[in-house]
């Protein structure tokens, strides 16, 4: 049979099959019952982003039948086969979204089933800043577990996020690949309809990112091709459902690399047999090209391996988080002063531990010493070290400073792990990053309790009461340039973040000086200066000179921007930011959830459904995404009155501001103000929020009108 016409006949199985999942749940729920996917605002994300119609129902989605058939025309030629292909996807999405009408939990694990919202936004840093170079979707059976292993930790090594379907999954069970989303290796069900999970994905991000209009279906199909760096490996027997999935994937312009005998299509479809040449065809046919940095430590160094847990039961050993002193601390010195590459442990090393583990102080002093490098840069660089022990298969991190956590797995440190491999870790990456300000490194790691203590109270902690200090006296008033950032522009292609010493980037993760250091870092690169000039509206945030750049770097999109403000031109949005701040009319302020909380907001919205109608790097008054240390900042909705407009959060969010919220409560006249503000615990209907309100006597109820 030709390929055409395994296309088409995949697709009309796909539909048959579709017809027969909906006819099923319609008989076992009715065709009133709902159906959607969890955790999303998008439903069903393939044919809505296609026709612009949402699928509520089960009498919905068997209308939806007609679109599907609709794009199956069996002619010969390269377009119809593309649009078969889509009609299998979109068949896809009916039978997943059948099994979610029909079952609470229709995956169970190691199975994930369909990928929310936050998940997608939560990706987009990584995404955006190539910590995740591209996404592999591997579907099949290889040869052998062993095979299956090998192509998948070689995608996992280099930083990509895989996706499984079908008994490949079963084959990385049996070769004890680490799996999960937060190893960035996600099996996602054992049906072949499930990959419809991941085109979701990408689908979701030309909605969430890319502000693409639902039912712009060329419009989609460009975002995909040009800003999804993805592509399908199939592996084993190729059925006609698998190879019509495939050309649904080169819709989208995702290419498949196949290890059948099947008829290639130049850059699409591409046969290689060779297990050791499937990954690199793969990068190449993608045009992913990966940057690897040779750490020479005996387990596995990449991103993949940041969300790792290191939990009890696995831990051979443990410093810091409240067990034992520990800190870590990046200092300048003088070109003389440090000695490249030497690495030191000063004290006893795990291997003097007892056969099972324990516990030991730990201090981690980087010297770095560059002609570029100023003392601004330290803590820029500080916060890189938990990034860079977190890249350790086996190691965990968390905190940072005189809070820092790290724990060491049995099975790493059984592989000949030792301290001295944090400091080579530490050294390959301090210079691969930090490459045009650093010139040398020296990397000090102490275990002897005494001179932790000693130098911890000489050197450490003044160095960190200077840099707050340095900090506090930060504002948008003493400097005079501000700078850009562009990196979500990958995505997003019209947003622009305007980075100030109290207002940092949206995704939470680049302060005014992260911007500054990344400047020098990379002199061309996304973060460039904008000399502040005159100020227009110092109350709203306007300047002439950032306007200008605002109107330059989205491409003409956005014309004027009030930086302080919700409600006059605010800032654009990209899609992962870390909170959403919307007006409450009812209470006259505004809330703010972050992307963690799953629940209902007072203003009738989740998260997810907020920031639907936020990103994509368009202005939408009263409405705007930001990092969450924004909330306490004194320029927060300044040109609304401030923190005094703050009704509602989540409690979670709540505590974690807690003493912020409270130091700046006070400041504006207001003891206890995270007291004063309503949570889910109080109500997430507005009559609830505002009995609270009253209760309390909530500043917002008396000032003037926010809209």
């Amino acid at each position: 049979m030709a390929l055409f016409d395994i296309i088409f006949e995949g697709s009309k199985q796909a539909l048959e099959a579709a017809k027969a999942a909906v006819d099923s749940a319609i008989e076992k729920k009715g065709s009133d019952a709902k159906v959607a996917f969890p955790e999303t605002a998008y439903s069903l994300p393939a044919i809505y982003a296609a026709t612009g119609k949402k699928i509520g129902t089960l009498g919905e989605l068997r209308d939806a039948l007609s679109i599907v058939e609709s794009l199956i025309v069996p002619e010969q030629n390269l377009e119809k086969a593309l649009n078969a292909g889509l009609a299998t996807a979109l068949s896809a999405e009916i039978i997943e979204a059948c099994k979610y009408a029909v079952e609470e939990k229709p995956y169970s694990e190691p199975c994930v089933g369909f990928i929310s919202d936050a998940v997608i936004r939560s990706l987009g840093v990584p995404l955006v800043t190539g910590d995740i170079p591209g996404v592999a979707v591997v579907i099949g059976e290889a040869p052998s577990a062993q095979e299956a292993a090998k192509v998948i930790k070689d995608y996992q090594n280099k930083g990509l996020l895989v996706f499984l379907v079908g008994k490949i999954i079963d084959q990385a069970l049996e070769a004890k690949v680490k799996m999960g989303l937060e190893l960035r290796v996600v099996p996602l069900g054992y049906d072949v309809t499930s990959v419809i999970h991941v085109v979701t994905v990408a689908i979701r991000a030309a909605l969430i990112f890319g502000a693409v209009p639902p039912g712009n279906l060329e419009e989609l199909l460009k975002y995909t091709r040009e800003r999804v760096p993805a592509f399908v490996n199939a592996l084993g027997s190729l059925s006609e459902l698998v190879v019509s999935a495939g050309a649904g994937a080169i819709a989208l312009g995702f290419p498949v690399i196949t290890d059948q005998d099947v008829q290639e299509v130049p850059h699409y479809l591409i046969v290689q047999k060779d297990y050791d040449k499937i990954v690199p065809t793969s990068l190449e046919a993608r045009g992913i090209k990966i940057k690897i940095t040779e750490v020479p430590i005996p387990v596995g160094f990449a991103a993949a391996f940041e969300g790792e847990r290191v939990r009890k039961e696995d831990m051979f050993a443990e410093f810091g988080g409240g067990r034992t002193p520990a800190w870590e601390l990046v200092r300048m010195r003088d070109m003389a002063d440090v000695e490249d590459h030497r690495i030191e442990v000063i004290g006893p090393d795990i291997d003097t531990l007892a056969p099972e583990g324990g516990k030991l102080p730990l201090a981690i002093l980087v010297e770095v010493a560059g002609k570029n490098m100023q003392e601004d840069f330290e803590p820029v660089i500080e916060r890189r070290i938990h990034y860079f022990l977190n890249y350790i298969e086996g190691v965990m991190h968390i905190g940072q400073r005189d809070i820092m956590w790290l724990r060491i797995s049995k099975s790493t440190y059984e592989a000949g792990f030792r301290l001295h491999h944090i400091g080579e870790a530490l050294y390959a990456k301090m210079l691969d990053e930090f490459g045009n300000i650093i010139d040398k490194v020296q990397v000090k790691i102490y275990t002897d309790k005494e001179k932790v203590i000693k130098l911890g109270e000489e050197i450490a902690k003044p160095k960190y009461e200077a840099r707050d200090a340095r900090l506090a006296g930060l504002t948008d008033e003493s400097v005079d340039t501000f700078y850009s950032c562009l990196l979500c522009q990958s995505f997003a292609p019209a947003h622009v973040c305007i980075v100030t010493p109290e207002r940092l980037g949206l995704c939470g993760a680049v302060s005014w000086l992260d911007a500054k250091a990344t400047k020098e870092i990379n002199p061309t690169g996304p973060c460039q200066p904008i000399v502040k000039g005159e100020c227009k509206d110092e109350i709203k945030g306007s300047w002439d000179s950032i306007n200008r750049a605002v109107q330059e770097l989205s491409h003409g999109a956005t014309k004027e921007v009030n930086i302080y403000s919700i409600m006059e031109n605010p800032m654009t949005s990209c899609g992962c930011f870390e909170c959403i701040c919307g007006v409450m009319p009812e209470a006259n302020g505004v809330i703010i959830v972050n992307r963690e909380y799953a629940g209902m907001t007072p203003l009738g919205m989740t998260f997810g459904e907020l920031a639907s109608t936020t990103g994509g790097g368009v202005q939408t008054p009263g409405f705007m995404g930001m990092g969450r240390q924004y909330i306490t900042s004194r320029k927060f909705l300044l040109a609304e009155g401030g923190i005094k407009r703050l009704v509602w959060m989540p409690k979670e969010l709540k505590e974690a501001l807690r003493e912020k919220l409270n130091q700046r409560g006070k400041e504006i006249g207001f003891e206890n103000f995270a007291d004063m503000i309503a949570d889910e615990t109080v109500g997430t209907d507005p009559d609830s929020v505002v009995e609270f309100l009253n209760k309390v006597g909530h500043p917002a109820l008396t000032m003037d009108p926010i809209m």
